[in-house]
């Protein structure tokens, strides 16, 4: 396997507008446009590179007419990667969440599905050489420093390697079978709080204006979560997602919640992110460890994130946390691993878990099965004045 360095790739000029190459991809249960970092024009950063974006996507606005964006959070992300030159990492991968109804671009949380497509990205790209049947590569996902080892199928053709997109791999939230994509997250322990459990407590007792005391935990491995029963806000949690995004009274309380949660996780003012997610939790009803209802943040996840699962599914094995209590998880002994079935809207999502030898209370390590595939490769056209005005700043810096 082979990193190579890519020069910016002018895009085309179609009068008033300027393509940018970009590859369209499904990563796990989630999609958006994939850009190596070269091609975005140099003077394209900060401000400047979100509304280029947003334009892509087509935010804001509430179906994205205007854009390659889906509609809904899941379908209104955007990748953009790099070749990497730090020790031991091969690949950076830049992760940005647009919402179809805001102007807001948030870089600062991670995602996992998005991340599957990576490594399929990278080889169809160009940036990534595959070298035999199964290429792996480490991936920095720059938004956390989060580091995954992540393998695709790349076996021989009449033309070259290639990435097999067909397999037998079922993801629940993905119609059909694909390719598998594996996925080891290596020490995804407070990803973007300090700790694994930020306010030092497996749960905590928040006591809502009007509404008393509810008991919550609140925990991040990859993916800030604050998990808490349904049961204790007057749901089942087995709910369709289509109801709770209809349940504004519970969506209400649930963002109350969020918000008094994002300061005791250290996160300060969490009004504008997106994070912590929120999680209604309950017994599993279909043989799994746990049942999930998931908000990212203000609408119900039809199935879970990624890194939300290895959340979930960490907390079903530490002591004295709501998700202990309600899962079927059984005690391993130390150095165990463990398989933990998080249950969501439209299925299930396996997570393979190890444990410290020393410590079981302890994750060491996260591994997944994801699929992805590529949907489209060739340019998304935004306005020229946007490549313009930022480089008229850049001259006057």
């Amino acid at each position: 396997m082979q990193t190579t360095e890519k020069s910016s790739v002018p895009g085309s000029i179609r009068g008033s507008q300027l393509g940018i190459p970009c590859w369209f991809m499904r990563g796990g249960t989630s999609r958006g446009p994939f850009f190596r970092r070269a091609d975005l024009p140099a003077a394209l950063h900060g401000e400047r590179r979100d509304e280029v974006l947003l334009a892509a996507l087509g935010s804001p606005h509430p179906l994205q007419i205007d854009g390659l964006g889906g509609g809904n959070p899941l379908t209104s992300k955007v990748g953009i990667v790099d070749v990497s030159s730090r020790d031991g990492v091969d690949l950076e991968f830049q992760f940005a969440q647009l919402q179809p109804t805001s102007d807001t671009v948030d870089t600062t949380a991670n995602c996992g599905n998005m991340l599957a497509a990576v490594v399929p990205f990278a080889v169809e790209s160009g940036l990534l050489q595959p070298g035999g049947d199964t290429t792996t590569a480490r991936v920095l996902t720059l938004n956390t420093g989060m580091v995954a080892e992540i393998s695709i199928a790349t076996p021989a053709g009449d033309q070259g390697r290639f990435v097999e997109y067909g397999g037998d791999t079922r993801i629940d939230g993905v119609p059909g079978t694909a390719a598998a994509v594996t996925i080891n997250f290596l020490d995804t322990a407070g990803s973007v709080c300090a700790s694994l459990l930020p306010t030092g407590n497996a749960s905590d007792t928040v006591v809502l204006d009007g509404g008393g005391p509810v008991r919550v935990t609140c925990i991040d491995n990859g993916q800030p979560l604050v998990m808490v029963r349904a049961a204790d806000l007057g749901r089942t949690g087995y709910e369709s997602a289509a109801d709770l995004n209809r349940d504004e009274e519970l969506k209400q309380r649930l963002e109350a919640l969020r918000l008094q949660c994002g300061h005791l996780m250290g996160l300060g003012d969490v009004t504008a992110k997106n994070y912590p997610k929120m999680t209604l939790i309950a017994p599993p009803a279909h043989g799994g460890t746990i049942t999930t209802r998931s908000f990212i943040p203000h609408v119900c996840h039809e199935s879970i994130g990624v890194l939300a699962a290895v959340t979930a599914a960490t907390a079903c094995v530490i002591d004295g946390t709501v998700a202990r209590e309600v899962s079927t998880v059984a005690d391993a002994g130390a150095g165990a691993d463990l398989t933990v079935s998080v249950e969501h809207p439209s299925g299930e999502f396996t997570v393979e878990l190890g444990l410290d030898p020393q410590d079981p209370q302890h994750v060491t390590k996260s591994a997944l099965l994801r699929t992805a595939r590529l949907i489209m490769a060739g340019e998304v056209f935004v306005p020229r004045r946007l490549q313009e005005a930022a480089a008229t700043e850049e001259n006057t810096r």
